[in-house]
């Protein structure tokens, strides 16, 4: 990031970044402070609270063509030092995850999707909590490279005590994928170290981007935006936002949604999951419209889907693509399992018929282990998923009355 500056395309976010660590370690305050966004803004999250759905929003990390250092880095249009005009360098899209133990499935299914991660760790509580322990499991399992380790409420312990807990930070991660990672301490409140942050992502390497492969998109929310009360002329059919991880979606584009949705046979009570084909009628990254759409950031799409299938997230766990180009989706699942050393989990072995929360993309499923050879799980599934072979998956099981992260599975 040395040398002249350039403006760039900011339209298209160019990495996903998530946020994970322990409930009420900050997590969301950070998503605001670099964003000015604040996520929580599911009703039920509101009202206990803490994140209870993912909640996302983009950023654009602009430079001072006059100042050095750090200090440079603002999501200002002018600079707060010398109040140049700044110039953008890159959009990034922020993921806010779950950090309370009863929803590391959800925390889980929008690491599906990420790039990088700003893992938050509070200073006024001991490294590691419950959370920030099970969080680096997941770093871990999903091999996610690009770490940065925010260390948030510093101010509140004051410089010694910011240093003791830095060491206990270090320990912690010691001998782990994120060992190297650097700490940075941050005052979300009062924008300190903010700047060193902005910096620090902005000199993250960028993923490479697979654009000529059939696309497949992760589904992370779904909406209906049609306001209640509106006139069924004026309807708008739902949205649905999510994640290309390959290939590219433009305007006009005829996709398919897999598993689906639940729909009710005619003339009976019976209900199965069917595919969905619709239309692309417009691709939007929150702020701008766009013609279309290619790997990195979130999007949202518009479609001529029933707003009715769409409402509540019910379409989280879905891939999307051109139609009859996406894997068949199945209740039966065959995976290689690999399990993680947890003292908090007596046995390791899987039993059968034993349930299991299973991590699959954007989805989160109950399943029953079928049959077991070796290594080898057979999973029967609650609800159909669509899944492409060879993907990594997170297994929780029911330990003490709470599902806990056991290991990962490889799709056969």
């Amino acid at each position: 990031m040395s040398g002249k500056l350039e403006k760039t395309d900011i339209k298209q976010s160019v990495m996903n970044i998530g946020t994970l660590g322990h409930i009420d370690h900050g997590k969301t305050s950070l998503t605001r402070a670099i964003t000015h966004i604040w996520t929580d803004k599911h009703s039920e999250s509101l009202k206990r609270n803490m994140t209870i759905k993912l909640g996302y929003a983009d950023a654009i990390i602009r430079k001072c063509p006059k100042c050095a250092g750090a200090a440079a880095y603002t999501t200002e249009e002018k600079c707060k030092n010398c109040e140049s005009a700044s110039v953008p360098l890159m959009r990034v899209s922020l993921l806010d995850a779950p950090g309370h133990e009863t929803l590391m499935a959800t925390a889980i299914a929008g690491s599906s999707v990420i790039d990088a991660i700003l893992f938050v760790i509070a200073a006024n509580e001991p490294c590691p909590m419950q959370q920030t322990r099970e969080h680096l499991m997941i770093i871990n399992l999903l091999g996610i490279k690009n770490v940065i380790i925010v260390q948030s409420k510093v101010d509140i312990v004051g410089k010694e005590g910011a240093i003791k807990h830095y060491m206990q930070i270090k320990e912690f991660v010691k001998g782990s994928s994120i060992e190297n990672a650097p700490v940075i301490p941050v005052m979300t409140n009062q924008g300190v170290n903010v700047d060193v942050l902005l910096e620090m992502i902005a000199e993250l390497p960028r993923p490479e981007r697979d654009l000529k492969s059939d696309p497949i998109m992760y589904v992370v929310r779904s909406f209906d935006i049609n306001k209640p009360g509106s006139k069924l002329s004026s309807f708008s059919g739902g949205v649905i936002g999510g994640s290309l991880k390959k290939g590219v979606l433009k305007i006009g584009d005829k996709i398919e949604l897999r598993p689906g949705a639940n729909f009710e046979e005619p003339g009976s009570k019976k209900q199965s999951y069917r595919n969905i084909v619709t239309v692309i009628t417009g691709i939007s990254n929150g702020s701008d419209m766009m013609d279309e759409a290619m790997p990195g950031g979130l999007i949202g799409i518009s479609t001529e889907i029933d707003p009715a299938f769409v409402k509540s997230d019910s379409l989280v766990g879905n891939l999307v693509g051109h139609v009859g180009k996406l894997p068949e989706s199945t209740s039966l699942l065959k995976i290689a399992y690999y399990p993680i050393d947890r003292k908090d989990i007596p046995s390791q072995k899987i039993k059968e018929y034993e349930p299991l929360l299973m991590g699959i993309g954007t989805a989160t499923v109950i399943g029953y282990a079928k049959t077991i050879k070796k290594s080898t799980v057979e999973v029967e599934l609650k609800n159909p998923v669509c899944a492409e072979k060879g993907a990594r998956i997170a297994v929780l099981r029911n330990a003490s009355k709470r599902w806990r992260l056991a290991g990962y599975g490889i799709i056969d």
